[in-house]
């Protein structure tokens, strides 16, 4: 097929190795071939390099970075952007999927309209890999909307780095993919969403983004470290502002899901 330009995967990876095969074959299984990939391993304790290198050993498409430190995943996802070659960057993380034609929609469709920044709706699955649900992306994202409530899945991003440049995810710990979407929008204006279903994400009992009470504080820190709120106005932007825009989006997740 033809291809519009190298498309750069971001993937941070620690400890994944129960998963990472099942994302590297479903990226080698894309009928968009022109990527690369970029693997950031975030010093694991199990053998993921081992299952990584014995992917890279036959693939020179698929790139293998390990960090000297623990450092979290905005950091090795930083470190992977900076290394990247591509015109696109995309997401997906080490314990999540994406169907074959997920590239080639999404850059077909940011090449004929001129795009800067894709997503698409998703799947759900458990830590079996049986879908269990579907988030239905919005037609279109502005930035208004992005400060109100994250509603575009990062396993489903793609930005164009020849219009926006080299965009990086904020320096904390955790929440720092909505941050990046922040960033992205406050300069795109604009992103466009694809309502078929293009990846598939693992919902793990034990993941950060599973633990949604304790991420209270990390929503409010970004509007704090990206935004550069008072702590005030981010609780307040949070409390009455994106709470209940997530709320709603619960709801209606529930009544998709039903």
């Amino acid at each position: 097929m033809q291809t519009h330009g190298l498309v750069s995967i971001i993937t941070p990876s620690y400890n994944c190795a129960a998963f990472i095969s099942e994302t590297i074959e479903a990226i080698q299984a894309q009928t968009y071939t022109d990527w690369e990939l970029l693997i950031t391993d975030d010093c694991s304790t199990d053998n993921s390099i081992e299952i990584i290198n014995r992917y890279a050993d036959n693939d020179p498409r698929i790139i293998l970075i390990r960090l000297k430190q623990n450092s979290g995943a905005g950091v090795a996802r930083n470190h992977a952007i900076d290394c990247a070659k591509g015109q696109y960057i995309a997401f997906c993380d080490s314990d999540d999927r994406w169907f074959p034609e997920k590239l080639e929609k999404q850059i077909s469709l940011m090449k004929s309209k001129g795009i800067a920044l894709c997503y698409s709706s998703y799947m759900t699955c458990n830590e079996k890999g049986d879908i269990n649900g579907i988030i239905v992306a919005p037609k279109k994202i502005s930035y208004n909307d992005i400060l109100k409530d994250d509603s575009m899945g990062f396993l489903t991003c793609i930005y164009d780095a020849t219009i926006t440049g080299k965009i990086h995810l904020p320096t904390i710990r955790k929440r720092q993919d909505w941050g990046l979407k922040i960033k992205l929008l406050k300069q795109t204006g604009t992103a466009i969403g694809i309502l078929q279903p293009l990846a598939i994400y693992r919902l793990r009992r034990n993941s950060i983004s599973n633990k949604k009470l304790s991420l209270i504080k990390y929503n409010v820190g970004v509007y704090r470290s990206v935004l550069n709120y008072g702590l005030l106005r981010a609780w307040c932007k949070f409390l009455f502002v994106f709470m209940p825009h997530y709320l709603v989006k619960r709801l209606r997740i529930k009544i998709t899901n039903r």
